[in-house]
């Protein structure tokens, strides 16, 4: 499993490899949550800082470390782009015209939005199937099971 070390060094090592010219300021980083449908977010805490969450399933080691780097990188775009952070705000609409791959491509991450969008496409959802069963309705065998109970009359 990944823990929490492990997620603040990877944050530490890509805003400091791909985002040096992005001042950083009241900004952590924590697994949260286990959503199906997004990655990761970007939020202002009460306490006017800001957290970035990523998928707490994405701790699981079949879940490639290239997604979880993307997944960083892309809420830091968020981040430099005025998102939930003390910098002015770039653009009215955080993913308006494709600007943050535009941005994550600019900084050398085309590899991992294209490894990532086909393990998107072909894997993740039995990676999440398999790993959160009880998220998933059983509504076809009860259904199945109500309709033969009513058949034989039991």
């Amino acid at each position: 499993m990944r823990d929490d070390e492990w997620l603040n060094q990877r944050f530490e090592q890509i805003w400091q490899l791909f985002f040096p010219d992005v001042e950083k300021k009241n900004v952590s980083i924590r697994w949260k949550g286990q959503w199906k449908n997004k990655f990761g977010h970007i939020t202002t805490k009460k306490d006017k800082t800001t957290e970035i969450a990523i998928n707490k399933i994405f701790q699981n080691l079949q879940v490639p470390e290239d997604v979880i780097k993307l997944t960083i990188a892309h809420e830091i775009v968020h981040y430099s782009h005025g998102f939930h952070s003390h910098l002015p705000r770039k653009y009215k609409h955080p993913h308006k015209g494709g600007v943050v791959d535009k941005d994550l491509m600019a900084r050398g991450f085309s590899y991992m939005l294209k490894k990532e969008k086909e393990w998107q496409k072909n894997e993740w959802y039995n990676l999440y199937k398999e790993l959160m069963p009880h998220k998933f309705k059983q509504s076809k065998i009860i259904n199945k099971k109500k309709n033969l109970l009513t058949y034989f009359k039991i």
